[in-house]
This record gives structure tokens, sequence and C-alpha cells, in this order.
């Protein structure tokens, strides 16, 4: 029988006294602090993967262009017959891959202008993004033999020039000399992410192509969705093997480069929270040990009398102090999922979304991340109770058995 292990568990049978109070606020920081390291943790991954969701769905996970395309949305052509093309297409971990041009424009009506980027796709691009968030109309019908004049325009857009479902709306294209289109409103999108949706507009790659005297073969460049994002960078050295030296490959991290920064800074906030609880809860367990070693002097003389070792006396307490520990574990997971989930599946908590791009907190359930969250708590407790816990060893057996 594990001598310290059997008498930790049974150490708290009789009535406690000063420690019964400052063991269950031991108990109390420690689960409400998990709680709260969750629940962080939760809110900020979801709200993340909803941003970048939202990026990558105007942008996709990686672009495939010519090396010389630039910050103005002009891209030299390539051709849309690649070679890699069926490669990447069965590589292991690509999802999709689409043909895209982009050109500025600028949409005037009759009291207002609104400078726009026209995003053409073809017969090939997947509306899963852009489905689920469509307000009013429909997607395109875009077809590799004939060019329709239809486009779909966000909300944010809808709204500033007050442009409804089958509006007619004229599109100026900055080139040497401009060109207008004459296009038709077919569907309203909204994804909250203003800062692109006040920018994109969806349309038929033919327009693009005609307007720049391409062919008809000839596209700005090739989206690549995958299947993991958190394989973004692999799957990125996986195109550049495979796409010929004059195009070149970029994530949207690199198109994005300010959206995912900001991001990034958002996990500063998580590593203050997750320290902080930490801490507290720390500091209240090592408060709890001393407490417990001045109320059970007489047990530590008693022990150290009949011939038991420092070393497993330590054990004893330290083994006490992992199950209020565990206590404290199982009550935050209680509460910081049981919170988490009530968030999930009634969208309780409300936002604004013309400040946090989103209408209601985000909520991402990993459970890597609260297994970290667990260990990671419960072995930071039980590492710095371990100085402590050689206070023992300066009990005397003769002065603890005396001791009132």
């Amino acid at each position: 029988m594990n001598f310290p292990f059997f008498i930790a568990r049974n150490i708290g049978a009789e009535k406690p006294r000063l420690t019964g109070l400052v063991k269950a606020i031991a108990i109390l920081s420690i689960s409400l602090g998990l709680a709260v390291m969750i629940i962080a943790v939760a809110v900020v991954t979801g709200f993340q993967n909803e941003i970048r969701s939202k990026v990558i769905g105007f942008g996709s996970h990686i672009q495939i262009t010519s090396f010389d395309y630039n910050v103005s949305y002009e891209a030299r052509p390539i051709s849309k017959y690649q070679d890699f093309y069926t490669d990447l297409k069965n590589e292991e971990g690509i999802k999709h891959i689409q043909v895209f041009a982009t050109k500025p424009g600028i949409i005037k009506t009759d009291d207002e202008i609104h400078g726009v980027i026209f995003k053409g796709i073809g017969s090939d691009f997947h509306w899963d993004f852009f489905r689920n968030r469509l307000k009013q109309g429909q997607i395109l019908d875009i077809s590799d033999t004939s060019r329709t004049d239809q486009i779909i325009i966000s909300e944010y857009i809808s709204k500033l020039l007050q442009l409804n479902i089958q509006d007619d709306v004229f599109v100026y294209f900055i080139q040497d000399p401009p060109r207008v289109r004459r296009l038709n409103v077919a569907g309203i999108y909204e994804t909250g992410l203003e800062e692109l949706d006040k920018l994109f507009i969806l349309g038929d790659i033919g327009h693009i192509q005609r307007l720049n005297n391409w062919q008809h073969d000839q596209v700005g460049g090739f989206e690549v969705l995958v299947d993991n994002y958190r394989h973004i960078e692999r799957m990125n050295e996986v195109v550049r093997d495979n796409i010929h030296y004059s195009l070149d490959s970029k994530t949207i991290r690199q198109v994005y480069p300010q959206i995912f920064d900001w991001l990034a800074l958002l996990d500063m906030n998580v590593y203050v929270i997750i320290i902080i609880m930490v801490l507290v809860a720390s500091i209240n367990m090592i408060t709890t040990l001393l407490i417990s070693v001045l109320e059970k002097t007489n047990l530590i003389g008693i022990l150290k009398a009949m011939g038991a070792a420092n070393n497993q006396v330590r054990k004893i307490f330290l083994y006490h102090a992992g199950f209020l520990i565990l206590r404290g574990l199982l009550l935050g997971n209680l509460l910081g999922i049981g919170l988490a989930l009530l968030q999930q599946k009634t969208g309780l908590i409300k936002l604004s979304q013309e400040s946090y791009f989103v209408d209601v907190v985000p909520i991402n359930f990993d459970i890597f991340y609260i297994a970290i969250l667990n260990l990671g708590t419960f072995a930071i407790c039980i590492a710095m109770l371990i100085i402590p816990s050689h206070i023992i060893a300066r009990v005397s057996p003769v002065k603890a058995i005396t001791f009132r």
C-alpha cells in the first residue's frame, strides 16, 4: 500500500477547523481561474477563427499569381491551363483550386460614387462562404461559354448607394481610356468585416478578360483552398514546389498581414489572463499547504516519531493538495465549459458587429487547449508547492507532539 497516499486520502476525514475555509477558498480560486481561462481561450480562438474564415472567404488560403502582382489589384495575366493544376488538385490537403482576377473600379449612381474592387470569378468558384452569408438574392450562375452581367455586392455597399436586388449599376473601370459596364445586382452578402465588405463586388471574370484585352484562357491567378488552416505554411511550400519559377504563391497571411498581425496580438491578452489566474491559484494553494502543516503539526510529529521519513510526510501533504487541485479543476471545467456551451448554443451575449465584426460572442471548443489548461494548471500548482513543503523537514517530533 502507498502509505503517503493512504494518509493523504483520509487526512481531511476529521472535522476541519481553520483549514476548512481556506481549502474552500483554494478550490474556489482554482475552479474560477480555470473557468476564466477556458472561456478566455474559447472566446479569443473563436473570434480569431471567425475573422480568419471571413478573410479566407474573400481571398482563399493561398494565391498563385505572376511575380509582378502588386497592391494595385492589377496583375499580369497567366494561362489558366497550367501543368501544376492536376498535380495540386490531387495533392493531399488541397481542397479546391479556382481561377480569379481583380480590377479596381468605381460604382456610380445618381447621387453617390464608391470605389470598389471587382473580383472576377469563373464557373469553378467555391460558393460555400458567400452562400452562407447571402442576405438577399442568389449566387451567380457563371458559365464558361457566355458572360453574365450579374454581380453580388455587400450590404455595406447596398446601404451606402441605396441599391437593391435587380437594380442596374454603372461600374467605371480605371484604365486609359476609362471603360464602363452596366451590371445588375443579383445578390447582397454580409460578412461583418467592413474593411473587405466595403471593397469587394463579385462578378464574371469574363468582364476583366474583355476589359484588359486578355484571351479567354488568361486569368489573374489561382486561389487554393486547403483542408486545414494550421497546415497553410506547409501547403504553401507544396504549392511552391509545383508551380513554374515565373509564378509566385502567397498565403492569406502575406496578402493581408495587417489583419493577421492584429489577430496575433489577441494572444497576448490570453497569456496575461492565464498567468494571473494560475498565479492566484498557486498562491492560494501555498497558503492552504502552510495552514494545513500548521494545523497538522501534531500528526507530523506522531508520524515522524513512528519512523516516517521527511520525504514521506511531504508526499502526504502534496498528495492532499493534489486532491484539492483536482476538485477545483473538476468544478472549473464544469463551470467554464458549461458557460461556453450556453453561449455557443444560445448566442446569449451579443456584440456590435460594426465594432467587433461579429454579432455574437463566438466560441471555439478545442479539446487540446482545454487539456493543456488542465494539465498546465495542475503541474504549475504542484510545482509551486514543492519548496514550501520543505518546511516539514524542520518540524521536531518532540515539539510537534506537544504543540497546541
